[in-house]
């Protein structure tokens, strides 16, 4: 089965938010092997749904479409798809009974454009939404199958694994689709391409290898098809198992995970502890942690001492290191990793102190220069970055390779 994936907004396309819905989708959709051939974002208007409809229904056996299915005359999906399917709009009685009671609830009045919330295509199989007043809409026609769903996230992840993924499970696919991933580090994309070249050409026509970049990353995905699901298995693992080897001193993970996640797994599983002591990073580092699950096991806290004297105060760095060597300096980055370690008694500290930019740097330490240090166990490590004059971006790379630096010394010590 071939899907595609259309947001609808403008709010999307002039960038005010980011749509995420997509790759979200687009990730379920894998799981049950179906295949995704595009992803659209248009505005909502007629003209483009018509248009991308269309488009999408010559290429596609399955479209599901997110947004445009609001209260206000903004969101024209709902009557745009109507005519494309040349069909009404009714009204639904228990998604009304829904909307009603949504508002009785929260002691608001109940106004005609929120009736209007329970109008659905006449041709339609009513997805039901318990987490709002949109519901979401089914139409099988011309042996294509037409999902829509409104464009609020938790919204539409409830829709799909409550209402649309339970319906897919029990359509029979002629194809198998097996994805393996493999995250690498420590190595440039360039570099990694030419590394594996000559496993590349080795694959046959049914297996592609993609390279999917972060700032400090890669992951390798293979993705397999075919008719024979215990042959295609064999193939890709064939040729993961070869990437492996190849790779050894740069995999991180042999599974699609997070440099995040795979950290405090190894940490969890290890009985380690982790503090982190940003100086240029801001609590980022921190943030991106505490954001996986599960963090809470292995991460004690951390400190974002911008200024010297909360760099003595906090970590015990000394003053005349400060005066010395500077804030972003080898012996500075040290000093609050170690310091950090000591100070809130755990296994392992992260610190990174650098000129972020746009201003402060100088001709001995121009904007972007960064120290990361991290110490551990049995042994502290550093590393000097010199990255350009984006300070979104440096602190992005700073806290990516802030955990590769972190990833490296976890292996050795392990070892």
């Amino acid at each position: 089965m071939k899907a595609e994936i259309i947001t609808i907004g403008d709010e999307i396309l002039i960038g005010q938010i980011v749509d995420t819905n997509s790759s979200w989708i687009a990730q379920q959709l894998g799981k049950l092997d179906v295949d995704v051939v595009q992803m659209t974002s248009i505005s909502d208007t007629e003209a483009a749904i018509m248009a991308t409809l269309n488009t999408a229904s010559s290429r596609a056996d399955l479209i599901i479409i997110t947004g445009g299915l609001g209260p206000t005359q903004d969101d024209v999906t709902k009557k745009t798809a109507a005519k494309y399917f040349g069909t009404t709009l009714i009204r639904d009685q228990k998604v009304l009974q829904h909307v009603t009671g949504f508002f009785e609830a929260r002691g608001l009045p109940m106004l005609e454009i929120n009736r209007q919330q329970a109008d659905v295509l006449a041709n339609c199989e009513v997805l039901f939404n318990d987490y709002g007043t949109a519901p979401g809409m089914l139409v099988r026609h011309a042996q294509k199958q037409y999902v829509f769903m409104p464009g609020v996230p938790f919204e539409m992840k409830h829709l799909m694994v409550a209402r649309v993924l339970p319906i897919l499970e029990q359509q029979n696919s002629d194809t198998f689709i097996h994805h393996e991933t493999i995250l690498v580090g420590g190595i440039g994309e360039s570099y990694l391409a030419e590394e594996i070249k000559d496993i590349e050409d080795e694959l046959p026509p049914n297996i592609k290898l993609a390279y999917l970049p972060t700032l400090a990353f890669i992951r390798l995905r293979l993705s397999g098809k075919s008719k024979n699901k215990v042959d295609i298995l064999q193939q890709v693992k064939l040729f993961k198992t070869k990437l492996l080897h190849r790779l050894k001193d740069y995999v991180i993970a042999d599974q699609d995970t997070s440099i995040e996640q795979h950290l405090i797994k190894s940490l969890t599983r290890a009985g380690l502890s982790l503090t982190t002591a940003e100086s240029c990073t801001g609590g980022s580092l921190a943030a991106s942690l505490t954001a996986i699950p599960g963090s809470s096991e292995i991460f004690v806290g951390g400190t974002i001492p911008y200024s010297n004297r909360l760099k003595q105060l906090l970590l015990g760095v000394h003053e005349h290191t400060l005066s010395q060597f500077g804030a972003v300096s080898e012996q500075t980055a040290l000093e609050m990793a170690q310091g950090a370690k000591i100070k809130f008694e755990t296994d392992y500290a992260i610190a990174t102190t650098g000129i972020a930019g746009p201003g402060g740097g100088s001709i001995e330490k121009p904007v972007g220069t960064v120290w990361i240090a991290v110490a551990g166990r049995k042994k502290s490590i550093s590393r000097k970055f010199q990255f350009n004059n984006d300070r979104l971006i440096n602190i992005e790379r700073t806290r990516m390779n802030a955990l590769l630096l972190l990833w490296k010394l976890l292996s050795e010590e392990e070892a």
